[in-house]
């Protein structure tokens, strides 16, 4: 070990990371990897020299685990969500919790509206149409039109707004629901209830954890009706699956386009063997471009903060 190796900041690491960045860790801190099988007897030994922890948006990093590390400074979390790390008990001890916003505003809402494209126009079913030769039989069946449609927006951020713009682009008539109106020219609604049952697509890009879970119900998706669409670029969290694989099956709503699921990666086979579901492997900020820049920026929150300057995207109080 070189005589400067000591000085580095210990930084663990919680998750499965992205080559880049686990490269700028390890160049620049001391990193032990969880995932690398580190022993619990390891763990017990490194704990009072963990500095930081470097996680990404699907972690748990609880109250009990951060206990464990009576020096942690800093919590960083590559992705926009953080609803895995326990932030009210992050800030009882004065822990910085820090997450990648902005940088993967465009992709995912370039991702919503390839999921509500795809499946309205039945996209994959179509593809696997043309290849098979059954074309030849006869004509692909009629699709929906979204030009023109009714588009609902749940969670009006920067990416719910990203979304709202692309939306025009189609002459979309754009509403939401959020915690407050906001000053846009979309209708605004009160409930999800309601705003589901006056579109013809639902797009969830609000954030996760115990406040959203199963925001998307089977009264919701009665709502949104057989017409409807449900397109999910948030978390799988805020959907009740069980609901929605059923609300699909009986033809309760139109069809979904997902990119997140309750327990990734792992999707029920009933919901992964209908026709009127496009899937998607929570790909959505999964460009080369912005995966870097959030792999940059979730080490520069770190790098920041061990230079002693104010860490640079903290979540929201």
């Amino acid at each position: 070990m070189s005589p400067s190796m000591p000085s580095r900041p210990d930084v663990l690491i919680v998750a499965r990371l992205p080559q880049h960045l686990m490269q700028l860790l390890h160049d620049n801190f001391n990193c032990h990897n969880l995932l690398d099988g580190l022993s619990e007897e390891k763990l017990s030994q490194i704990a009072p020299a963990i500095r930081a922890i470097a996680a990404n948006g699907e972690a748990k990093v609880p109250r009990e685990f951060m206990a464990r590390f009576p020096a942690l400074e800093i919590v960083s979390v590559f992705g926009v969500g953080y609803d895995g790390v326990d932030v009210p008990a992050a800030r009882e001890r004065g822990i910085h919790v820090t997450h990648t916003p902005d940088v993967l505003t465009d992709d995912v809402a370039d991702m919503a509206i390839a999921l509500m494209l795809a499946a309205a126009r039945n996209v994959v079913r179509a593809d696997r149409f043309a290849r098979s030769g059954e074309w030849k039989n006869g004509p692909f069946p009629f699709t929906t039109k979204v030009s023109g449609a009714r588009l609902g927006i749940v969670g009006l951020g920067r990416i719910g707004e990203a979304i709202a713009r692309r939306a025009a682009g189609f002459d979309m008539d754009i509403s939401y629901h959020n915690r407050s109106r906001k000053d846009v020219p979309y209708t605004y609604y009160g409930d999800i209830k309601s705003l589901a049952a006056a579109v013809d697509f639902l797009v969830m890009i609000t954030p996760g954890g115990a406040g959203t879970r199963a925001l998307v119900n089977a009264e919701v998706l009665e709502a949104l009706g057989p017409k409807g669409f449900l397109i999910n670029v948030a978390r799988g969290s805020v959907v009740d699956e069980a609901a929605l694989t059923q609300a699909l099956k009986e033809g309760k709503i139109a069809g979904a386009g997902l990119d997140v699921f309750e327990n990734e990666p792992n999707i029920p086979a009933e919901l992964a063997a209908l026709e009127n579901v496009v899937l998607t492997p929570h790909m959505a900020s999964g460009t080369l471009v912005t995966r870097t820049a959030m792999a940059d920026l979730a080490f520069n929150n770190l790098q920041t903060h061990f230079a002693g300057k104010p860490v640079l995207t903290p979540v929201p109080n």
